[in-house]
């Protein structure tokens, strides 16, 4: 893992500008805390910052491959490639020669024999950039399903680069603008692919590749889901997905550093973490660690709701005990979840406000204190938005709802539970209207339809579920992704995602959904692929969400928070805020927790703005 940031300037001299791209990468120090280095010729700048995980010796960066003291390539590269073994095997073979034990040499040489196809022969989670010196271009590469960020501007002469916004906003010509467009997006609870929510910034879309040259840049897709028809039956089919996890988890185990998984008896991080048992007895290795947050008496005085029907640390530790997993509980209080300072980390590591309050400040918590014991972690992210998980996906007024089906469901049901005013509720009345973001939600599900890959199918059931799986992948784990990226690389922590593996989710996407609902449950087809690994009452376990405090002590401490912002006329915050709905928030009488997702927005936003230079162009 490792942070990369850089500049490539097409009419400059950039050698005389080595301190601008040394304080880009220096943004990034968060993501790499182990080395740091910096290349610069004469029109392209790249920097880094390592995370040392596979060759701590060897893999320094940004690497170069030189023929007869030329440089040919440079390459500054963040993420794994897992099939990097088998690669340098091939490429052996081809008459390449390696130096180092890394991937990042892997992926150079790759490169230098396959051209800009290269990107297609490769397992993993990356994003990388990579200077040519004999075309004088430079590529910018990310993964097939986005598990790593990569952002760039453009200017006139060229590009900036990171993979942080914070990276590019370091340059003196980048000013942070936030328009109406970058609102909507920021409000939304919807990730369309390429928006950065800064004025003039991109990310590069997951799948995708750039090349800028001297004429301009240019924009190749080299991987998108396809329709292709299953022919496999039911048995076979779980036979496949086991398989394929059973391999998919074995590959992702391989690290020079301490490995560990997130546990929180659901499904899917038990699933994960029992393979990675599996895997590490069968290399002669283990137990495998494991690491679960749980809140101050929370399991002793747990309240059900529909969204979260068990607590989830008696699970985990029946997944701990059954896999003699080495296991700890991170338990967190509500001064720590309120404590300003965290979520002033949360906001630097996301460079944005994400809304999502104790959720993300108790994932930074959970792995700041991950990153004491270990620097790599296995998660189940995205099984959910692949096997079918949420409850959303079985609810027929939230599937054909006419929009993004999660959002059909949060009209209903609000995030914070039942009672909860809608997030932006304190928001000033004229915004919401300049904002309009139904016609913007609107748009975006149009185009988001546009995308899905069909086959010619008879079922119409069948065919809406191919179009909610699509949605799910490309518009609502996107999001997922992003956050528990930023979270776990403000801690120098890097996490694995086994079920993001493109062969997995290719196969997955083409099952009809009647195999991955075939006992009427979620996540069928999961189950019965994990089963023999997995204790009873956690294959038969309904699924809950990840955790949020239940402690009356958060609300309260947001309350006073949001008491401090309105009492204060300097607050950036109360020209975004409706003073009436602010004022009703805050009388004497009034529970708190009703009005908890909308003060966490809004607190957020007001800290945005604090913490950083923006400009609201709205």
């Amino acid at each position: 893992m490792c942070g990369i940031a850089g500049w490539v300037a097409f009419d400059q001299d950039l050698t005389a500008r080595q301190e601008v791209l040394a304080a880009m990468t220096e943004t990034m120090a968060c993501r790499g805390p182990d080395a740091g280095g910096v290349w610069v010729t004469t029109h392209a700048g790249l920097g880094h910052r390592r995370l040392a995980v596979i060759d701590i010796e060897g893999d320094t960066q940004p690497m170069t491959v030189e023929q007869d003291g030329r440089p040919l390539v440079t390459l500054t590269y963040s993420g794994e490639v897992y099939n990097h073994l088998e690669l340098r095997t091939e490429l052996a073979a081809y008459g390449h020669r390696f130096r180092t034990h890394s991937d990042t040499e892997v992926v150079l040489h790759a490169y230098l024999r396959w051209g800009v196809d290269f990107a297609t022969h490769l397992n993993g989670m990356f994003a990388f950039a990579l200077w040519d010196a004999r075309s004088e271009e430079l590529l910018l590469v990310r993964d097939r399903m986005g598990v790593k960020p990569l952002y760039y501007h453009r200017t006139a002469d060229g590009v900036l680069f990171g993979s942080e916004p914070k990276a590019i906003l370091a340059h003196p010509s980048v000013d942070p603008v936030v328009d109406l467009d970058g609102l909507r997006e920021l409000l939304t609870l919807v990730r369309t692919p390429g928006h950065a929510v800064y004025r003039g910034m991109a990310e590069v879309r997951p799948g995708h590749l750039l090349r800028i040259r001297r004429e301009g840049l240019t924009d190749h897709q080299y991987w998108a889901l396809e329709a292709r028809e299953h022919t496999d039956d039911l048995a076979t089919t779980i036979g496949t997905v086991r398989e394929l996890l059973d391999d998919i988890v074995r590959r992702q185990l391989i690290s020079d550093v301490p490995l560990c998984s997130l546990l929180s008896g659901g499904l899917d991080s038990s699933a994960v973490t029992a393979l990675a048992a599996r895997g590490l007895a069968a290399a002669g290795k283990g137990p495998v660690r494991s690491f679960s947050v749980d809140f101050v008496g929370q399991t002793e005085n747990f309240r059900p709701d529909e969204f979260r029907p068990t607590p989830d640390s008696p699970f985990a530790h029946l997944l701990a005990e059954h896999v003699a997993a080495e296991h700890r509980d991170i338990v967190l209080d509500a001064a720590a979840l309120a404590d300003p300072r965290h979520r002033e980390a949360v906001l630097r590591a996301a460079d944005l406000p994400t809304g999502l309050g104790d959720m993300d400040t108790s994932l930074y918590l959970l792995f700041r204190e991950i990153r004491r014991h270990s620097t790599v972690a296995l998660s189940g992210e995205s099984a959910d938005e692949l096997f079918g998980g949420y409850a959303w996906f079985h609810q027929r007024e939230s599937v054909y709802g006419g929009t993004f089906p999660w959002l059909a469901a949060a009209a209903v049901q609000r995030l914070g539970g039942p009672g909860t005013a809608p997030r932006d509720s304190l928001l000033d009345p004229d915004l919401i209207a300049r904002l309009d973001l139904p016609v913007y939600i609107a748009d975006s599900y149009a185009a988001a339809l546009a995308e899905v890959p069909q086959l010619p199918v008879a079922d119409p059931h069948e065919r809406r579920m191919r179009e909610v799986g699509h949605l799910h992948l490309t518009r609502f784990v996107r999001a997922l992704l992003d956050r528990k990226d930023r979270m776990s690389m403000a801690n120098g922590l890097e996490v694995r995602v086994p079920f993001c593996d493109h062969r997995l989710v290719e196969y997955v996407f083409n099952t009809p959904w009647s195999m991955k609902n075939f006992d009427g449950r979620e996540k069928s087809l999961l189950r019965a692929a994990t089963a023999e690994v997995l204790p009873r009452e956690i294959t038969e376990r309904v699924k809950s969400p990840y955790p949020s405090t239940q402690d009356p002590g958060y609300p309260l401490a947001l309350r006073a928070e949001l008491a401090a912002l309105a009492a204060d006329p300097k607050a950036p915050g109360q020209a975004l805020a409706d003073p009436a709905a602010v004022a009703a928030a805050l009388e004497a009488g009034r529970d708190p927790q009703s009005a908890r997702p909308a003060a966490e927005l809004l607190l957020g936003l007001d800290r945005w703005l604090r913490l950083y230079p923006v400009s609201l162009r709205v």
